[in-house]
């Protein structure tokens, strides 16, 4: 039984993780920390590195998970992107995701922004 939105968050980035395996993902990193923030998932997709933010929910409502990820969010995700890269440099194109869970259901969206447009966008 999930008491705790620390409890609810880990059992949401669980079934994400799962659900990416399950959808061809390679998990690279889970919870990986800089001052900048923290990135949930980092997995490669094919040819591709995707940093995913997962957003998880009890119940729907307040634009659901999806409106937390808000413009100042995608900026402190897009630092976190560049510090990870710096120390992990690659050749692959990045990508950045979300899988969002409310109530136990998953729904993934693949590029749901782009790092030039992380701060374009009021806050």
């Amino acid at each position: 039984m999930i008491t705790t939105a620390i409890d609810l968050g880990k059992e949401g980035e669980d079934l994400a993780c799962a659900h990416l395996r399950a959808n061809g993902y390679e998990i690279v990193s889970r919870n990986w920390r800089t001052r900048f923030g923290e990135i949930d998932v980092i997995a490669r997709d094919g040819e591709t590195l995707s940093f995913v933010e997962v957003k998880t929910r009890s119940r729907g409502g307040f634009g659901g998970p999806e409106a937390a990820l808000h413009p100042h969010k995608r900026a402190r995700l897009v630092a976190a992107a560049r510090a990870f890269l710096a120390g992990h440099p690659s050749d692959l194109p990045v990508r950045f995701d979300l899988v969002t869970v409310v109530n136990g259901r998953l729904r993934l969206y693949k590029a749901a922004f782009r790092a030039d447009e992380a701060c374009s966008r009021g806050s």
